[in-house]
């Protein structure tokens, strides 16, 4: 009886194990597993190191831009030679950001240009913000925005705000560089 008891457990044990230990892929572990790679670039960010003239910013912009810590970046550049996988980096980053955990935000489409802003979290709360845009004959880009009490609906005026904004190019030109 004892026995069959810890061979019962054990079975629990294990199947709670196996069964919490996912097999899908997350957009970190995307970002791990390409970081490495050669058509692929990876930059962080921390917010403190981004210089911009918060002058015109309103007060929701600037609440907004102080609940960032850091970006972490994740950039793919096509070439002709590397169309077929393109096209197989783009979905699997389509299919891990389909999954229900990511909230949309805001799509933007121009002139060939895509671009989604999504969040993980709650309507008053994001525990993380992922820009994702593409254009197919250059590549695309993830930019994963982390920090602290992170609003929404905040992030995204930012982000409108952001399209506007004047950002001095040399901080971010070994990306600018990379899609060149």
């Amino acid at each position: 009886m004892k026995r069959t008891i810890q061979y019962i457990l054990c079975t629990i044990l294990t199947t709670v194990l196996l069964v919490s230990c996912g097999d899908g892929v997350s957009l970190q572990r995307y970002y791990v597993d390409n970081q490495e790679s050669k058509h692929f670039i990876t930059q962080d960010i921390p917010i403190s190191m981004v210089k911009l003239d918060k002058s015109n910013f309103s007060e929701e912009e600037n609440e907004a831009f102080n609940s960032v810590k850091r970006l972490n970046f994740l950039g793919y550049q096509t070439e002709d030679t590397n169309a077929e996988s393109y096209k197989v980096e783009l979905e699997k980053v389509k299919t891990i950001l389909s999954a229900d955990k990511y909230n949309d935000l805001m799509e933007v489409s121009d002139k060939g240009n895509r671009l989604f802003v999504k969040y993980i979290g709650t309507d008053d709360s994001a525990d993380e913000v992922i820009l994702f845009g593409y254009r197919k004959d250059t590549g695309f880009g993830i930019v994963r925005v982390l920090g602290d009490d992170m609003n929404p609906e905040k992030m995204g005026v930012l982000v409108h705000s952001l399209q506007k904004a004047n950002i001095d190019e040399g901080q971010v030109q070994d990306i600018m560089n990379f899609f060149k």
